[in-house]
């Protein structure tokens, strides 16, 4: 099987030569502990990692969903203590530069109220010709002749309004002003249709991608009453054009614990969970219990495991084995490899998944050859 086929079949529950072999990804903390652990200093991003490891390939579809244009990035204040600037997103934050504060404490975001919307709202233009593109038919060409899975970006209706509007204040809106709110989602969810509608009259299409980081370790920023409301219809309406050029699985990237808004996603036609973050309550195991075939996960490998030893390694695989064998589980670690993990310890993990899952070594990867 090639790896299109590959990952269509696990997706549907069908048989398969082995389960995709896929990752997340690592900090940049972790690939400065690795180089002196023997990693090539070369391999110091994500995108040279995957191959460096020989992980299987995603194809992306071009969809300008984001602001056009961004924020100008700048340092407005510097001291020997701090920083303060303002980011892409306009949102101003000062980061600490002694270490002690690895996290950014936020300022001041670019949405406070409906005058600072409408403003900011034109960096959202739904009729931005930057936004869409020419090139459809060779697109469309290479989108049919890929041999990987592929895959267009569906934005986020709700996720990147936090970070435009910052969580206390976005949690509070919900409540204060839920007009507003929703006049914010709806307009996501129209520029995300407009966007990618030309792509899949055009492309063969197999994953549609979402990002909304709304769950912590508590559970999501807002009520699954709200959610019900707000974002399931119109994930329906994104989901429906997304299926309809021959896609299989539309995920969401959501951290922390999602269990509250599982249901939500999969009535507006979202599919699978990803990475599945076990510490804050996503646990592969409860979800296939509680919601069966239903729901779709990649992720779910505790990445504590990885950093408590290698016995802890073998157990947490071992403990999935079951939803490999089941189908509808890609497993992989369930969020960036943190800096705790040794480099020895996760070839360890690779060579024992692998091995574990019927994965073949490949040999031709440039880690075999260092």
């Amino acid at each position: 099987m090639n790896q299109r086929e590959r990952f269509l079949a696990c997706m549907r529950y069908e048989p398969v030569d082995h389960v995709p072999d896929r990752e997340f990804g690592y900090w940049d903390d972790t690939f400065r502990r690795w180089h002196n652990e023997g990693l090539p200093e070369e391999i110091n991003n994500n995108s040279v990692a995957d191959p460096f490891f020989g992980f299987e390939r995603t194809m992306g579809v071009p969809s300008a969903v984001g602001l056009l244009p961004g924020f100008p990035t700048q340092v407005i204040e510097e001291t020997d203590e701090y920083r303060i600037l303002q980011d892409a997103e306009g949102v101003k934050k000062i980061i600490y530069t002694d270490g002690t504060d690895t996290i950014p404490r936020y300022l001041e975001f670019p949405i406070k109220d409906r005058a600072s919307w409408e403003e900011f709202r034109e960096r959202l233009r739904i009729d931005d010709p930057a936004r869409y593109r020419d090139d459809w038919h060779e697109i469309a060409q290479r989108t049919r002749e890929a041999d990987c899975p592929v895959q267009i970006g569906c934005g986020s209706l709700f996720g990147r309004l936090r970070n435009f509007i910052g969580f206390e204040h976005i949690a509070l809106m919900a409540y204060d002003d839920p007009a507003l709110l929703e006049e914010m989602i709806e307009h996501m969810c129209r520029l995300i249709c407009a966007v990618i509608e030309p792509a899949v009259r055009s492309c063969q299409i197999d994953i549609g991608a979402f990002w909304e980081d709304i769950n912590f370790k508590q559970g999501c920023i807002i009520s699954p009453r709200m959610f019900h409301a707000w974002l399931t219809p119109r994930y329906k309406r994104i989901t429906d054009l997304v299926y309809s050029a021959g896609a299989t699985v539309c995920y969401v990237d959501s951290d922390g614990n999602v269990t509250d808004s599982i249901d939500g996603w999969l009535d507006g036609g979202v599919n699978c969970m990803f990475p599945v973050e076990v510490g804050a309550g996503s646990d592969p195991i409860d979800i296939r219990r509680r919601w069966g075939q239903r729901c779709l996960m990649m992720g779910g490998v505790n990445k504590r495991a990885l950093a408590a030893g290698r016995e802890a390694i073998v157990e947490e695989l071992r403990r999935l084995k079951p939803l490999v064998d089941e189908g509808g589980f890609i497993p992989h670690v369930d969020h960036r490899v943190p800096p705790d993990v040794s480099y020895d310890d996760y070839l360890f993990y690779l060579r024992t998944k692998r091995e574990m899952f019927g994965i073949p070594e490949p040999t031709d990867a440039p880690m075999f050859n260092v």
